[in-house]
This record gives C-alpha cells, structure tokens and sequence, in this order.
C-alpha cells in the first residue's frame, strides 16, 4: 500500500477521531508531511506480518503537551533528524518503523520519517487510540524495552537514553521534552520483526484513512453519521461506537503540568434539560461523567466531534461555546486484559473507580 500526499486529509480526520483528543494537532505537521511526500514520492506501508523475524524496526514519534505544538511548530527536518541520530548511535540502519499511537500528528510523523528516508512505515501503533505515557504502549507491554533511544528537539539537540525500564523512562523522557521548550521527537523500542509482530495492534493506520474518507463522505451533523460509524466499526478490533451526548461546551479549562496538558470540559445538553456531562482531560479525553454515572471511562475511547460537522476536535482545541457530539467506542481487548489495566486502567489515573466495558452499557 502507497499513502501520498493526497491521502493525507482523510488520514488526519481518522487518527484525530481515534485519538480521543491528543496526538498533537495534525495541521502543521500534515502540510510539511505533504511536502515530503511530494518531493520523495509516496511512503510505503507493510503489514507488519509481511516483516522478516529478524528486522530491525523502532517506533517514532512526538513527546510533550499538545498545547505546546500549536505554537512550538515542527519542521520538516526533525523526524529524519531524529532518525538520523538514532541509526548513527546505534550503528546500523533502521529497516522499518512503527507509530506511537494512531492519533494526530502523530500518525504522520512516522510517514514524514519513513518518506524522507525511503524506507517502509508498519500499518499498526502501539496503541490503537492515543494514551499519555510512554508505558501504556503495546511495546512495553510486551517486554519491549524503550531504550536505547534518542530524542531531538527544535534547535537539533539530540540526547540518548539508556532506561530499560518503562514507567522511569516516561519520567525521564517527559522531564526533557519540559527542558526543550515542551515538544521532542523521539525515536525508540527498538525491536525485531518478530518482536514486532507479537507487540503491535496491526491495521490501525489503514483503518484510520477508511475512517476518514468515511468523515469526509459524511460531513455534516454528528446525528447524521452516528450509524455509518457504528457500522464501520462492527467487526474491528474496537468495541462498539455510539453517540452519547450533546451540549455546548460551557466550560473548559487546561493548563499544562509536567508536560502533559491536564483539564476539565463540562459540557450543558443541547436541550436545556438533565444534568451536564463533565470531560476529564490528560492529553487525551480520559473521563465522561453524567453526575455519578460514568458514561465511558479510558482506555474506551472518548470522542468529540462538531455537531455541525462532525469534524473530530482536539483537546487543546476544544473551546468555550463549541457545539459538540461525545462518542464512546469499546477498546481494543488489549487493553481490557488484568495486566494492561495497571497502566492503562482508570485507577491508574486517580480516579476512584474499575474499569467497566462500554460495550456492557450498549444494547
């Protein structure tokens, strides 16, 4: 499969839609992925089972607060800088890489790398959504360690990470991405193709452009298209998708803390009448919450789209007085098991609750 440059407005609508609001805004770095692609020609993307056992892939993406990106702005230079620095610290080539997760900007940053270096880009992520921390990939989850890894800021700084351990190295990673001005591109999990295979949720990137030509095809009220994406979701390695609520927002609050973007939406219903649904925000849409019931909660994915044109919304541009429709959509299995919900699961963030299933509330 070939994604050119013409493919990339359906692919940011999708990974937007499955990041649940983070991943970075995907506009600046959709342009300059854009002029990649143009002037290198279409990036190549494989199944991850067509890589041979012994490959030698890495994962690639951007690290920091979301906010940040909109006015910390990429360059078309740093992913294959990034890379660059990784193979020559490494002392060998890299054959194959991977995305974080499918979400934003970072959906595309892989693409920008994989073009610019001709080499293929794997149809999967490490999380099948957008999540906060470096531990709750499908990689470290499979024993994959993050290091050795390299990190390259907007100056060409470039550090190298020795941390086997998961959940310390999001510490360390996430401290340099506040000292570089709050954004990094960091490449790392270097792994086999055989590790590979075992590790990645496959398919995500593919599904993520039949998404978004499905938005584009759709555009308009978010009513409107609630039954084509419950459809198109049937049968994925996601749960089901539905429509949940709708309201304007009436109040949103972020700031920045320890290089994530952490806040709150509380959104009034569109007819005036019930209770308001509050968002809770760490990067990604983690918490949607009517009173004391829990409509969804991560690692289900927490969706916002406009009312009127069912275009998805980021965290960081979701704004007082928007219009908006919320989707809950079931998690990969993954990510249900006993061992991921440690990293990934609702208690891991604070809040007081077990993880109950979207899929069991859906009739």
């Amino acid at each position: 499969m070939k994604i050119g440059a013409d493919d990339l407005d359906a692919l940011a609508l999708g990974s937007v839609f499955l990041a649940t609001g983070g991943g970075g805004d995907p506009y600046i770095p959709k342009l300059i992925t854009a002029r990649a692609l143009e002037e290198f020609g279409p990036a190549t993307i494989i199944a991850a089972d067509d890589l041979a056992d012994d490959a030698f892939v890495c994962a690639i993406g951007s690290v920091g607060a979301p906010t940040v990106s909109l006015e910390l702005l990429p360059s078309i230079d740093e992913a294959a800088g990034a890379l660059c620095a990784f193979e020559e610290h490494l002392g060998r080539k890299v054959d194959a890489l991977a995305a974080f997760e499918i979400g934003g900007g970072n959906s595309l940053i892989p693409l920008l790398a994989a073009a610019s270096r001709n080499i293929p880009m794997i149809d999967g992520d490490g999380m099948g959504r957008a999540l906060p921390e470096a531990q709750m990939m499908t990689y470290a989850m499979a024993g994959i360690a993050p290091t050795p890894s390299v990190s390259y800021d907007y100056r060409g700084n470039v550090r190298h990470f020795d941390c086997p351990d998961p959940l310390e190295y999001e510490g360390i990673i996430r401290a340099c991405a506040v000292e570089s001005g709050g954004m990094i591109t960091t490449v790392e999990h270097p792994m086999t193709g055989a590790k590979c295979k075992s590790a990645i949720i496959p398919g995500t990137l593919s599904f993520a452009l039949q998404l978004g030509h499905l938005l584009e095809q759709n555009r308009g009220p978010a009513q409107a298209i609630a039954a084509p994406l419950a459809d198109l979701f049937e049968g994925t390695i996601y749960g089901p998708c539905r429509m949940v609520f709708a309201g304007k927002v009436s109040t949103k609050s972020s700031r920045v803390v320890g290089g994530y973007d952490v806040g709150e939406a509380i959104v009034e219903p569109q007819d005036g009448g019930g209770e308001p649904m509050t968002i809770t925000i760490k990067n990604e849409y983690l918490l949607a919450q009517i009173g004391e019931e829990i409509v969804a909660s991560v690692p289900d994915l927490i969706v916002i789209v406009d009312a009127e044109t069912s275009i998805p919304i980021n965290a960081e541009r979701l704004r007082y007085g928007q219009r908006i429709a919320v989707f809950a959509i079931g998690a990969p299995g993954v990510y249900q098991t006993p061992e991921a919900l440690t990293v990934v699961g609702p208690r891991y963030f604070g809040f007081d609750h077990d993880y109950v299933p979207f899929s069991q509330s859906v009739t």
